[in-house]
């Protein structure tokens, strides 16, 4: 439990960091951006592994580049979610959900399980 509120936190800093320093990606509270790292979680957990699995062909044949599609998808849908969490077009929520999985991946290295 503890690990998972650390990650969450990184997450949402995270979040917060990349707001201030990309462009199209607009966050009015840090509440917010707490939400944005909750419903992202959800959404990684119970929407994106039933999409990864109805778009497998595609994912195929793009030798998984479909994947970051899906994953701006999850970006956007949190955006249509949450009112205080905007992102200008789908070429900002690809980079967002990009550097913010990249960051994870880094930031998560540190944190023990």
């Amino acid at each position: 439990m503890k690990n998972l509120l650390v990650r969450l936190l990184l997450t949402t800093v995270l979040i917060v960091v990349l707001s201030y320093f990309l462009p199209g990606i607009h966050l009015a509270t840090i509440k917010a951006a707490l939400i944005v790292a909750v419903v992202l979680g959800l959404l990684n957990t119970f929407l994106k592994p039933v999409l990864v699995f109805f778009t497998l062909p595609i994912t195929l044949f793009t030798l998984g580049l479909f994947l970051l599609i899906i994953n701006a998808g999850m970006v956007l849908l949190a955006d249509y979610l949450i009112d205080e969490f905007t992102v200008d077009t789908f070429l900002n929520a690809l980079v967002f959900s990009v550097v913010l999985s990249v960051s994870q991946w880094v930031l998560n290295l540190f944190v023990k399980d």
